[in-house]
């Protein structure tokens, strides 16, 4: 599966449907939510009086072709213009309104990960507009400047769309839906794409190395074990004067009044403030997809295994100080990249363990330092001497892993998806080691460090 996306060129009645499209996608989600919000809020009136579980208001069933057939029955009442809308707009809007509701089910019922998801809310009329077209003509047009989209016909690209036309054209891809999204005024059509890939490495871009780790961080987007530090754009600290100035000229007459709190017409001014303020935004979340998406393809062309870390950034950024600069680097991109491009390429991704202390081990004796605060740039080892970045010393320490993943195998090594981890053996403690934490015990599997008592064993057997 993969998605192509284009930026289109469309006319203005295009864009008035495209516009009517996602604004019937919201009424159909707002509509339907309504309806169920109603339902639990009357479970739990009965329920604080006392009534049974079993005898409480039922449930209405939230999937989607129970939410279809309900829209259908109610649609020529609440909706008398429903005609004048694709039936893809509103198929869109139920469709978000289920999975929303699965994902609350889930999160209360512990099938879903990460933190409690709460009750959806009603979406804005001016949030961000998208429909998703998955029935009827959805074609790209052979002249590779136009693509075809149910009930709006022939639509302009702004850009060629040959890529995605060769495949086609060569029976390798055949296109599953189309999702019209508007960022910052501008449109664009993302098609998911069934491809039928020929995994390898691409004869432009010959393999350099075999091995390598990468340490991502927020001084340099990268650091890679070659020692090649990779700047960091930090698109947003370069447009942050910008914003600024653009928020401001933003205190125009908005849609509410604060005196009195009630909603009025906003102005023209306001409306082109609010914009400028969108453009600079979609700016720099281009500039800083565009940096990852160059450093990772290069590194899954060039390597065969790429080692990187298993970070927790949504821990790291509860530090206030780090948050805005982490936001900016994105450095979780790094993985989610790397995931399918080494598939793409035939090579492979090994993901070291969370708790691998990268940074705090030496490169050369495999030493573990007990403490290394970040105002320390420069690692420095007391026990062979060893002085280098600690940003390059940590991309070394993740190359050393390799040694204990084929790379022969394509997958994620952290997950088990495919990569192959040798099993080895813990290391021994013994008595006055130095350099290991005494409140860490010693890490049996693959990925943890090896202790310069472990290193020494392995290089004599």
């Amino acid at each position: 599966m993969q998605a192509y996306k284009f930026a289109l060129d469309a006319t203005p009645a295009q864009v008035q449907n495209l516009r009517r499209y996602a604004g019937a996608a919201r009424f159909a989600y707002n509509h339907m939510l309504r309806r169920l919000s109603a339902v639990k809020a009357q479970r739990a009136s009965e329920a604080s009086y006392g009534v049974a579980e079993t005898d409480l208001t039922p449930w209405q069933s939230w999937s989607l072709p129970s939410l279809r057939r309900t829209w259908n029955d109610t649609k020529p009442w609440v909706a008398p213009w429903w005609q004048e809308c694709s039936k893809e707009a509103f198929n869109t809007g139920l469709d978000n309104l289920s999975r929303a509701l699965t994902n609350w089910s889930d999160s209360r019922n512990g099938k879903r990960k990460g933190r409690k998801m709460g009750w959806p809310t009603l979406k804005r009329k001016h949030a961000a507009r998208s429909v998703r077209f998955t029935t009827g003509a959805i074609r790209v047009e052979p002249d590779r400047r136009h693509v075809v989209l149910p009930r709006l016909g022939r639509v302009r690209t702004d850009e060629s769309t040959r890529k995605l036309a060769r495949r086609l054209e060569a029976g390798t891809a055949k296109i599953l839906s189309a999702t019209v999204t508007e960022t910052s005024g501008r449109w664009f059509c993302s098609f998911q794409v069934a491809v039928r890939r020929a995994t390898g490495r691409p004869a432009h871009a010959p393999r350099t190395g075999r091995v390598v780790g990468v340490d991502a961080g927020v001084k340099h987007l990268a650091v890679l074990s070659t020692g090649e530090m990779v700047e960091n754009p930090a698109p947003f600290k370069a447009a942050l004067k910008r914003l600024g100035k653009a928020r401001r000229a933003n205190r125009r007459v908005g849609p509410f009044d604060p005196a009195t709190r009630e909603r009025r017409d906003p102005s023209n001014r306001w409306r082109r403030a609010q914009d400028r303020v969108a453009r600079i935004q979609a700016t720099v979340a281009a500039v800083r997809e565009d940096s990852w998406h160059q450093l990772t393809t290069r590194l899954a062309q060039r390597y065969d295994l790429v080692v990187v870390e298993d970070l927790h950034v949504a821990g790291m950024k509860r530090n206030r100080r780090l948050a805005r600069a982490l936001s900016d680097a994105a450095p979780a991109t790094l993985r989610r990249h790397l995931a399918y491009k080494t598939s793409w390429y035939g090579s492979a991704l090994h993901v070291a363990d969370r708790w691998y202390p990268s940074s705090k081990t030496c490169s050369g004796c495999k030493t573990v330092k007990p403490k290394l605060s970040l105002a320390e740039r420069t690692f420095t080892c007391v026990a062979c001497g060893l002085s280098l970045d600690r940003d390059v010393n940590a991309a070394r320490n993740l190359a050393d892993l390799a040694r204990h993943v084929d790379p022969e195998l394509p997958g994620d090594g952290k997950t088990g998806r495919g990569a192959y981890v040798r099993p080895v053996r813990p290391a021994p403690v013994r008595a006055g080691q130095s350099g290991v934490e005494a409140s860490r015990p010693l890490a049996v599997n693959a990925v943890r460090q090896l202790t310069a008592a472990d290193h020494e064993l392995s290089i004599a057997s």
